[in-house]
């Protein structure tokens, strides 16, 4: 089940980053800006915006990551216990 939700959040995830870059995203604000008459304070809040942005993307990717690892633990204790009460059971059978 828990794959199944973390299958689905990436899946949120790209679909919000397709999206983020289909309505323009900084690139269109980069364009904008440079095509304009822009202020200094404005370029530093635009590569302030791109530098957050970076970051939060680094920052899900690790999280996603950990996420899996977990999951991943997860399952394997489970296919142990599994394979521990398959082995219980079989003793029990045999005595």
């Amino acid at each position: 089940m828990e794959g199944i939700t973390l299958l689905i959040a990436v899946v949120a995830l790209i679909i919000s980053i397709l999206a983020y870059q289909r309505t323009g995203g900084t690139a269109e604000i980069k364009r904008q800006i440079e095509m304009g008459a822009s202020s200094p304070d404005l370029k530093k809040q635009m590569d302030a915006l791109v530098a957050m942005t970076d970051s939060l993307r680094e920052k899900t990717a690790d999280a996603l990551d950990r996420l899996e690892k977990v999951i991943r633990k997860q399952k394997k204790a489970n296919r142990l216990q599994h394979s521990m009460n398959a082995k219980c059971r079989d003793l029990n059978t045999k005595s």
